[in-house]
């Protein structure tokens, strides 16, 4: 009996064991693409000396990442139901391991920048096409579970990443901060072409193509735009403005293609779901608060108390940790319980772990933060895996993919916002201070606390867009694989 059947035969509380090796397949290619982007930020003063440029170039190290992930994220939908999950999981982890001994190698900082778009192009595809896969596989009644599990990497990453590299970067050299990925590319190569289904969708049409080239530069360059905020210290920037006018543009001119279109490479049909549309509204939110803090916290760290980033890398543990048992408890729930109470719930808790890091100082108990940073974990964890099950939860099987491809888009393009918006208001708290003359190390980490208050803000949004989320059971047309998407 092959995996496939052993998990749709099954009906009982366990996982298959089919399953379980699916799901440990897509987990080693996930965090994979999470500790990447944040190993390489590690490196940044490093690979200053090593070729002799500036931090404006570094920069595309990981900007040239982002975007070529960005860019890939609407096709992997389309490309799964065309050629099957096996051929595109194959050929995404194939083209990221290219691009990471491609890395290794690399003579000068140009070199570095394009290869770096060569792994994003791979990576770019991984996170959607685990999570569309597990979707199907699993079926609504483990959806929870299997979510909670894909979401652990998503944990682990940022946390690891920084402690990993580090290491690498002061031990060795960095250019095992590419080389370490091969190991696992290649396991997870081994175990996909025994576990990943192979068998491509037969409702899969032509490719979109209008709509890709309308579609993924527009992800691409609002992306863009939002690192440049970040950059350049505000929204009303030429760099940022330009950018992200070309891409709302874009995607407007998408919408208007996808509405006239049988076949579009993103449904926006989708939207009419009510579980797809709030549980989707929910993640853009929750991502800018959860995920756009995670770059703030390193900064405090290392600019107000003076630790290295290795250091940085492990006071941040606890958040991991909280988010990793987190979802694995949550995971289990969210099959039995309301994700409307769960999501709510675990919004709560990062708003009371926010509320401690609102209170920032330069001598602030290092204790309180770790409980205030597992006590945020353990709420992305909460949101996280409900609410990534509830956004597919009504999706008919066969759509999955597509509906699986726009939700990390969203979650992309959400954290980007967040972490943009939050670098942003920090930086201005602290040229207020600069300009003032009123620059003390006190100061300077209360600059830094001011953005969790926006992150609380953003937490109120998402608790009221959580109230829209159904609480009843995934509906019978979803579980039976043989809905239709209404139509607009």
């Amino acid at each position: 009996m092959s995996a496939t059947t052993e998990v749709k035969d099954r009906t009982g509380d366990g996982l298959p064991s089919g399953l379980v090796s699916l799901m440990i397949t897509v987990a080693l290619g996930s965090i994979m693409m999470q500790m990447d982007a944040t190993m390489t930020n590690i490196a940044y003063n490093t690979l200053l000396k090593e070729f002799d440029t500036s931090l404006l170039t570094i920069q595309w190290v990981t900007t040239g990442y982002l975007l070529a992930m960005a860019a890939v994220m609407a096709l992997s939908g389309w490309a799964m139901e065309r050629f099957g999950a096996r051929a595109m999981w194959t050929t995404s982890i194939s083209l990221f391991l290219v691009g990471s001994v491609l890395c290794g190698v690399a003579w000068d900082a140009h070199s570095l920048i394009a290869f770096r778009v060569v792994q994003g192009l791979g990576g770019g595809m991984v996170l959607p096409l685990g999570m569309a896969v597990l979707a199907q596989e699993a079926g609504p009644a483990r959806l929870g579970r299997v979510m909670g599990v894909l979401g652990i990497p998503s944990a682990l990453g940022p946390v690891l990443g920084p402690v990993v590299g580090g290491a690498i970067v002061d031990d060795w050299n960095w250019r095992w901060i590419f080389f370490i990925n091969i190991p696992v590319c290649i396991a997870a190569l081994v175990i996909a072409w025994r576990t990943m289904p192979a068998r491509p969708s037969p409702t899969a049409g032509r490719l979109d193509v209008l709509g890709l080239l309308l579609l993924s530069p527009a992800c691409a360059v609002v992306v863009f735009g939002l690192t440049q905020a970040s950059k350049y210290g505000s929204f009303a920037d030429r760099h940022v403005m330009i950018p992200l006018a070309i891409g709302l543009a874009l995607l407007a001119a998408f919408a208007v293609h996808a509405l006239r279109t049988d076949n579009p490479i993103l449904d926006l049909r989708l939207l009419k779901v009510r579980s797809f549309l709030s549980s989707s509204a929910v993640l853009f939110f929750a991502s800018v608060a959860l995920f756009g803090a995670v770059g703030v916290l390193p900064l405090y760290f290392q600019q107000v108390r003076g630790h290295s980033a290795l250091e940085a890398g492990l006071l941040l543990a606890p958040q991991g940790v909280g988010m990793a048992v987190s979802l694995l408890v949550v995971g289990r729930l969210a099959d039995r319980t309301s994700p409307r109470l769960l999501v709510i719930s675990g919004l709560t808790l990062t708003a009371v772990g926010a509320l401690v890091c609102t209170q920032l100082a330069d001598d602030t108990n290092v204790a309180l933060l770790g409980v205030a940073l597992a006590l945020c974990g353990a709420g992305t964890g909460m949101v996280m895996a409900p609410a990534m099950a509830g956004a597919i939860r009504d999706i008919p099987g066969p759509v999955i993919p597509r509906a699986s491809a726009a939700n990390r888009i969203i979650m992309q393009i959400g954290s980007s916002f967040g972490s943009a918006v939050l670098i942003l208001v920090a930086q201005n708290r602290m040229d207020h201070l600069i300009r003032t003359r009123k620059l003390t190390p006190d100061s300077l980490a209360g600059a830094y606390g001011v953005t969790f208050w926006w992150v609380i803000g953003f937490v109120v949004v998402s608790v009221l867009l959580a109230l829209f989320i159904p609480s009843g059971k995934p509906s019978q047309q979803q579980q039976a694989g043989q809905a239709s998407v209404p139509a607009l």
